[in-house]
């Protein structure tokens, strides 16, 4: 589908200079476009991208002043960054919109699915479940017996949800994805093999949460394992049973929460994070990539960083020192070595 300058001057409410007749029908970096693209400049340091590039049109600043002539048709808006974001949004609408029932796919006769609903090739969807209105269930997914979707949920190729969970409005999904599988429970016997304690409780995903590829998030014991509102889950993420994951809480790729540890409110977690099992986690924690959180944390807004975990600067001031060990062993080793001398003269 093509766009005018013209057209897309009108959505952002934009003055077009140039063809308002030239048309795109793709979106680029202004230092990788091509004839037929779109792109736009609100970094100074692409600013010379602007004279020599080869997209049809430019999206720039009003404050944008030219000092060489432009071949692209520029539309000047008041911030090229956050208009070039909502031609993002609603370009990405537009590729992932669908809708209708493909075959083969098996739907449940006892499922209620909601207004416009999308159920790809081979998604099952199992007996109970309901479906709000504009969910899109993509391929290969997996919706197992009395699960709910609220409205607006989009579930990407290869998604498995266990029975009894409960999904929240606007919850993104992406591929690979497992919420609801057992919880680590094994009980130890005497002889020392282990007996699997039944997983019975579910998963809750609240309203506004994305949630990235092959990110597993466990069952409950008994109870819930909750992923509350505005929560961003990157790939790769381990979440255990019985855990909780705050309000708008964002959690980076392979980053692990063991059983029962609760996660406060926008807290801030890098990649590759351990958390320990049962602890509290205060509102507005941060912690930095590779922390090892082995206790809980009780004051807010602090940052943390290092395994065991430490206040982030010091954390920092002890990584700084231990680059310096390799020295100060040479040193130590120098100094005992004239110790060795001085007590040989006194002798």
């Amino acid at each position: 589908m093509q766009f005018t300058a013209k057209d897309i001057a009108m959505l952002l409410n934009g003055t077009v200079e140039g063809d308002e007749s030239v048309a795109v029908n793709q979106l680029a970096k202004i230092e990788e476009a091509q004839l037929g693209s779109l792109s736009f400049l609100a970094n100074a340091k692409y600013e010379p991208f602007l004279y020599i590039t080869n997209a049809s049109i430019v999206i720039v600043n009003n404050s944008q002043q030219l000092t060489a002539p432009v071949n692209a048709t520029l539309i000047r808006v008041e911030n090229a960054y956050s208009a070039f974001t909502l031609l993002l949004e609603k370009y990405n609408t537009f590729k992932l919109y669908k809708e209708g029932i493909e075959q083969p796919s098996f739907v449940h006769e006892t499922a209620k699915l909601g207004e416009n609903a999308y159920v790809g090739a081979f998604a099952y969807i199992g007996q109970d479940v309901k479906l709000g209105n504009n969910c899109k269930i993509y391929p290969n997914c997996y919706i197992a017996d009395n699960v709910t979707l609220g409205d607006n949920v989009t579930l990407f190729p290869g998604v498995v949800v266990y029975f009894d969970c409960v999904i929240g409005n606007n919850v993104t999904i992406h591929s690979g994805a497992i919420i609801g599988s057992d919880g680590f429970g094994f009980a130890p016997n005497a002889d020392g093999s282990y007996t699997k304690i039944a997983q019975i409780g579910n998963v809750i995903i609240e309203d506004d949460v994305e949630i990235g590829s092959n990110t597993t998030i466990d069952r409950a014991t008994m109870g819930s394992t909750i992923i509350r509102k505005g929560a961003k889950i990157d790939n790769l993420v381990q979440v255990a049973h019985n855990a909780e994951v705050g309000n708008n809480t964002v959690i980076a790729a392979q980053s692990g929460i063991s059983g029962s540890t609760k996660i406060g409110a926008r807290v801030v977690v890098g990649g590759q994070v351990g958390f320990a099992g049962h602890l509290t986690i205060a509102d507005g924690s941060q912690f930095g990539a590779q922390t090892g959180v082995n206790s809980s944390v009780k004051e807010e807004g602090k940052q943390w960083g290092g395994s065991p975990y430490l206040p982030y600067k010091d954390y920092l001031r002890a990584h700084v020192n231990t680059r310096r060990l390799p020295d100060l062993e040479q040193r130590v080793r120098e100094l005992e070595n004239i110790i060795k001398e001085l007590k040989k003269e006194v002798q």
